[in-house]
């Protein structure tokens, strides 16, 4: 959920250096106009620090947008393996335009967050203190770039492997989720916090740096803007708080953080990301990075299950493309972008010998 006017996400994915991956237009456009772009082949990296290997899969679609049949694909995504020309570290990213310079926004950070964290010198000591470096470097130079991004930026939702430990570094709503092993069962657990008003410290963050939090329907006056009544995001439907400047009907961002949105930053619209560090064990089977365009609809365990019951994460990615799609359809008459990686952890053990990660 972006913009008022809605999120115009998605542009096509660029690997980085490391050991880079290759993606390319898959097909043509069907009926309905959806321009996918996906990974052909599966792609497997070890993690020899651990005895692992990590198997991955990529999945980006344009929304329909019938109103506007030639909105390009504003979602971005980064895979980077082996940073630093370490074997055991990598970098997944899935990164959400919004705006009218939203393509720009997210193909900007989606190239230089990886490069400036991977060339950050703390990165090996303190990869916590190196992300939240990165993101607000990232930021101050989109503000100093030639990308209008007045109202205009992207979402950022990264996980870096290290070895046996996973930091997960968010802005703004886009998700990532892990699969948990519990006897018969499959848990989601979140591996982010979509950063909106629905969020009560967020919610009080943003009231204190000057924003107004209203719906559509309360700013124009059609609801009570005094009833703070929104319910949760999962109920809310199409009506979300946005955040407001004090006197004006703008931006009107659903998010509370993201890079870029320099108007939206006077009213604490920021860029620090939540960063999460979570050890793996032999429990955890897979995570998945994606899109709002995923879910806006569809709850973290949907997306866990629909993984669990493929063991090919590329059928995973495309089933969960098109049950987006699906219910998108459902609620309205166009759908968001839709990005989605998908990584299976493969022979992770608990026994495995732990072996120097981050030291050169």
């Amino acid at each position: 959920m972006g913009c008022v006017n809605g999120k115009c996400c998605g542009r096509y994915p660029q690997s980085s250096d490391g050991d880079s991956r290759d993606y390319r237009e898959s097909g043509p456009y069907n009926v309905q106009g959806i321009h996918v772009l996906t990974q052909r082949s599966l792609e497997s990296i070890p993690v020899p620090s651990h005895n692992f290997h990590l198997e991955y899969s990529v999945h980006t679609q344009r929304g329909y947008y019938p109103d506007s049949p030639d909105k390009e694909n504003q979602d971005n995504l980064c895979i980077r393996t082996q940073i630093q020309g370490n074997p055991n570290i990598h970098f997944f990213g899935v990164f959400d335009g919004h705006g009218q310079f939203g393509a720009q926004c997210s193909n900007f950070v989606k190239d230089r967050l990886v490069e400036i964290l991977a060339n950050d010198p703390s990165f090996s000591d303190d990869p916590v203190k190196a992300f939240n470096s990165a993101f607000l470097t990232t930021n101050y130079e989109l503000h100093k770039s030639d990308i209008e991004d007045s109202m205009s930026g992207t979402t950022a939702i990264t996980v870096l492997v290290v070895g046996d430990t996973l930091f997960v570094a968010n802005v703004g709503d886009s998700r990532a989720v892990i699969a948990v092993q519990e006897g018969n069962r499959i848990r989601a657990e979140d591996l982010s916090n979509d950063q909106t008003p629905f969020r009560k410290d967020e919610y009080e963050r943003v009231k204190q740096c000057g924003a107004r939090v209203l719906s559509v329907d309360q700013v124009e006056g059609f609801k009570d803007p005094n009833i703070q009544s929104w319910g949760n995001e999962e109920s809310q439907g199409g009506d979300p708080p946005r955040l407001w400047v004090q006197n004006g009907m703008y931006p009107g961002t659903a998010f509370t953080r993201s890079v870029g949105d320099s108007t939206a930053e006077k009213i604490g619209v920021v860029a620090v990301p939540e960063v999460l560090m979570v050890q793996l064990t032999a429990n955890h089977l897979f995570f998945v990075v994606a899109s709002d365009g995923v879910f806006e609809f569809l709850s973290s365990q949907a997306v866990v299950n629909m993984v669990a019951s493929y063991t090919d994460p590329r059928d995973a990615c495309a089933a969960i493309a098109r049950e987006s799609y699906k219910i998108w359809m459902e609620h309205e008459n166009r759908t968001d972008d839709i990005t989605i990686i998908i990584v299976h952890i493969k022979g992770f053990s608990n026994m495995d010998q732990v072996q120097p990660i981050l030291g050169q």
